[in-house]
């Protein structure tokens, strides 16, 4: 059958055969999608059909076609960005919610999960007692809730309300170099503009220097300039940094601006014995945000954002009633799950139509509970702390920013080498097309290093010291130095 008609059938046959090949897929066994392109480009792009060829050939093109040509993000030895392959358990319920709750609306057991889910994340982190959440597509959206609710915050001490009559006065955001280039995008989707992002000075280590906030406060209260949020890093996405975040957070209390901390990376940090005294000042947030699609393996496309007081985010989010919405409800007999719509979350961020996310990070969660998430963060902040044992005690290898969290930045030396950067971007290349170890790159303070993130639920201890080996081994050959043991 090639007609709709055809989608009404049993999806066991096809979840089976689908599986078969996401099995084989996650061996981490087929080249590189750039080794065999010519062929699958030649499969893919056709003209537009005007027939359909039926769901039994377009499965068998997704099993032959695009599962073997597929992105590395997912393998364990991928340690380049902040996102990583799902779990098998996030699948599952991803899975689930694509075919019985394809909308966060309704007195549904999964819609039931939002909520438990949101709060079940807040006692996680040990987020302060009045944070509610909301979900979202992930940190970019995330930063722009919590930044949106600051706005928000900001003009209404001063009588405006900005997102009825817009923004009437210019507006700052305090933050570092360090800090995700989101926040200038949140500032320039909330007409704040990219400019009212001012730069606070950093310390050795990456983070902010509470004295120079201080500093930039003190100098715009007062003015015709709003201070609208200052954004505390809990986990930069460069090195891992987690700024003085009691500190921060009083001198914003003080001066009576919103306080902002973006944990999409870092905020499961917090679960680690060695670094939660770091977190001391999480407590003084008026707004947080975390990507469950990083460290806790869900499918890319959940982040969340946590406010005091959620009623602030209706203020500044809600579209307003709708006839075909508001008019198709009952509020006096609820008797059925579509009397209600639930809580309004479509009013109180960007996403009116959203997936049930709640279900997969409650199915991440109760997988494996507290103690096992505990144990992959620990064990990933372990693996940067031994990259950076092994530089350290390694001639050829430098330390370049001490890891706090699960980054390690550090690179290759030599002395008879001029340009350390170019011979580390040149290691890092061949890192990538040897399709084993694939970190990323970071410059920190002019230095270009090595730059592995260890969040993925597959990548175990091992990985650190196959990268560690293969840096130096890759360093030798391009400066055709013996290789001899890539330990020694």
């Amino acid at each position: 059958m090639t007609d709709d008609r055809a989608q009404c059938g049993s999806l066991s046959p096809y979840l089976e055969k689908l599986g078969e090949h996401l099995d084989r897929y996650l061996c981490f066994e087929y080249p590189d999608a750039m080794q065999n392109a010519a062929s699958w480009h030649s499969a893919l792009d056709i003209p537009l059909p005007s027939a359909g060829a039926g769901i039994d050939q377009v499965l068998e093109e997704i099993c032959s076609v695009l599962l073997p040509n597929a992105s590395r993000i997912p393998d364990p030895g991928c340690t380049s960005f902040i996102t990583t392959g799902a779990t098998t358990v996030g699948v599952l319920a991803n899975l689930a919610g694509a075919v019985a709750s394809p909308q966060r609306i309704g007195l549904t057991a999964f819609n039931f999960l939002e909520e438990l889910s949101l709060q079940w994340l807040s006692d996680l982190f040990s987020l302060h007692r009045d944070m509610q959440g909301i979900y979202t597509s992930g940190g970019s959206v995330a930063n722009i809730v919590g930044l949106g609710a600051a706005r928000q915050w900001a003009f209404e001490q001063l009588a405006m309300d900005p997102a009825e009559d817009g923004v009437q006065r210019p507006g700052r955001i305090y933050a570092t170099r360090s800090s995700h280039r989101t926040i200038h995008r949140a500032a320039a989707v909330l007409g704040l503009g990219r400019s009212a992002v001012t730069t606070v000075a950093e310390d050795g280590s990456g983070r902010m220097c509470p004295e120079a906030l201080e500093r930039l406060l003190a100098t715009d209260i007062g003015t015709h300039i709003v201070p609208v949020a200052v954004v505390a890093n809990a986990g930069t996405t460069s090195t891992g940094a987690i700024d003085p975040l009691h500190d921060l957070g009083q001198i914003a209390r003080a001066h009576r601006t919103w306080f902002h901390i973006d944990g999409a990376y870092g905020l499961p940090g917090i679960l680690d014995p060695l670094v939660q005294p770091l977190y001391r000042g999480l407590e003084l947030a008026d707004s947080v945000t975390v990507d469950p699609h990083k460290w806790l393996g869900a499918p890319v496309g959940i982040g969340a954002t946590f406010v005091r007081d959620r009623s602030i985010l209706h203020r500044a989010f809600t579209q307003g009633e709708s006839d075909y919405l508001e008019g198709s409800l009952s509020q006096d007999d609820i008797q059925h799950s579509m009397d209600s719509l639930g809580i309004p979350y479509g009013n109180f961020a960007l996403e009116l139509s959203a997936p049930a996310r709640g279900a997969v990070v409650w199915a991440l969660i109760r997988e494996i509970g507290r103690e096992g998430i505990k144990e992959r963060v620990c064990r990933h902040n372990a693996m940067a702390r031994r990259i950076a044992d092994r530089a350290r005690a390694h001639p050829e290898l430098e330390v370049v920013r001490e890891p706090t969290l699960s980054i390690c930045c550090f690179r290759y030396v030599s002395g008879d080498c001029r340009d350390l950067n170019e011979l580390n971007r040149k290691i890092h290349r061949r890192l990538v097309h040897s399709n084993e170890n694939i970190p990323s790159t970071a410059t920190v303070d002019g230095i270009l290093a090595i730059r592995p993130c260890f969040v993925g639920a597959r990548t175990t201890a091992d990985y650190a010291d196959a990268l560690v080996d293969e840096v130096i081994k890759t360093g030798r050959e391009i400066l055709g130095k013996p290789v001899g043991g890539a330990g020694q």
